[in-house]
């Protein structure tokens, strides 16, 4: 890591002559879907790259071990404590993002820099007047909701945007809600997150799954011939994965010999707990808790079917986030069971690598379950054409083919 006092020192060989230059506050090793997306976007061009981000636990031996430089801000939250540094972080970011990119162009005289959120957009607009770079802007769903509820963010947002090369969504959902609500004539394009095997611990062939498999059975004491359904994420309403749990008893009743294992934590464990106890199931309902990734994967090999049936929040108008957790099932060859939202949609193809259900329809829900319980043929198709879908992926390089760049970044 380096911060802002280090800038004068003797350029590095990680990355003599960059090109572009990554803005983020959300970076690893802080561990969010937006920080992953932008880490796994370096990893693709790590010769070209300059990263610059907010400081976070354990950034120091992190940045140490990549191919590419990155430089922190600091992170108040260390200085102020949580409550005060939380309130004037967003300040921070804003400051220092655009006084360490001007100083960062000084060292290397990047010609791009791309913009790894909407969050603190107004220092890129300020940037793009300042220095004599082109731009790309990431955008990921949540993160613009409330700037387009603002009158005055959304003018300066929408005049960030149409100065922009291009503006980079995560999924179809965001990009027909920008073009919707602001229909802008900026070239937009949609590159959706990846799974990168590294991140569980495993290679890109991983040859001890079924390890891990037995291993997490063992755990719960679950049957080798026994099915078990799998569910990742926080335990909130909105998940729904009492509707889960409602249909073990009727899954029994049929003669299907199934468990359910939830990962995550959250306000709703108790009443899930509560539930499973009263339909007399809580031997087969299993609360991991908190799953660090590293052990995942093992969760993901342990599983015969993946299922979230989150429901849209209709109290709030907001463009669903991607469902990174879908594309991870699938990349470990799991079919899946989700709700039909147009933000699932874009990762789960019904009858192709899942089955898509409206989640408060009991009998579709049901029927969903019962299929790929009782037909494994069924679940070895899905999987396999989850596992081709999950692990295409578009290259960021391809937003640079209309433009002047050096040929080593188009290679």
């Amino acid at each position: 890591m380096e911060h802002i006092s280090h800038l004068p020192s003797k350029v590095r060989d990680k990355t003599a002559y960059p090109d572009i230059l990554v803005i983020s506050s959300l970076f690893l090793p802080r561990k969010t879907a937006i920080g992953e997306y932008i880490y796994n976007r370096c990893l693709q061009d790590p010769e070209k790259v300059v990263v610059l981000a907010a400081g976070c636990s354990g950034d120091q031996v992190f940045d140490q071990e990549q191919k590419f430089s990155v430089y922190r801000w600091i992170n108040l939250r260390y200085w102020l404590g949580n409550f005060i540094g939380s309130w004037l972080q967003p300040t921070c970011n804003l400051i220092c993002s655009f006084v360490l990119a001007i100083k960062l162009y000084f060292r290397y005289h990047y010609r791009y820099i791309e913009w790894g959120h909407s969050y603190e957009f107004p220092a890129l607009l300020l940037l793009s007047y300042i220095l004599p770079i082109r731009f790309f802007i990431y955008l990921h769903g949540r993160d613009i909701i409330e700037i387009l509820h603002n009158p005055v963010g959304r003018s300066l947002f929408r005049w960030t945007l149409a100065r922009a090369e291009g503006i980079v969504c995560n999924s179809y959902v965001t990009q027909d809600y920008l073009r919707n609500s602001l229909r802008l004539a900026t070239p937009t394009h949609v590159i959706q997150p990846v799974v990168r095997p590294e991140k569980f611990g495993v290679g890109h062939n991983p040859t001890n799954l079924d390890d891990l498999r037995q291993s997490v059975r063992e755990t719960y004491n679950i049957p080798e011939t026994a099915l078990v359904i799998l569910s990742v994420g926080r335990l909130v309403k909105q998940k729904s994965f009492e509707r889960v749990i409602e249909n073990l008893p009727l899954l029994l009743t049929i003669g299907i010999d199934v468990h359910y294992i939830i990962c995550g934590q959250g306000p709703c464990e108790p009443v899930l707990q509560s539930l499973a106890q009263r339909l007399r199931v809580d031997q087969r309902v299993h609360f991991a808790g908190y799953v660090p990734d590293r052990e995942l994967a093992g969760y993901y090999a342990a599983c015969d079917i993946f299922a979230m049936l989150t429901l849209l929040d209709t109290a709030v108008n907001r463009v669903q986030g991607f469902g990174v957790v879908y594309l991870e099932a699938s990349y470990f060859g799991k079919p899946v069971i989700a709700s039909r939202l147009s933000s699932i949609i874009d990762i789960i193809r019904h009858e192709e690598n899942g089955i898509l259900v409206n989640p408060k329809s009991g009998y579709e829900v049901f029927q969903a379950f019962q299929r790929l319980c009782q037909d494994q043929q069924l679940r070895e198709q899905l999987g396999r054409k989850g596992k081709e879908l999950a692990r295409r992926k578009t290259l960021h390089r391809s937003l640079y083919r209309s433009e002047p760049l050096p040929n080593a970044l188009l290679n």
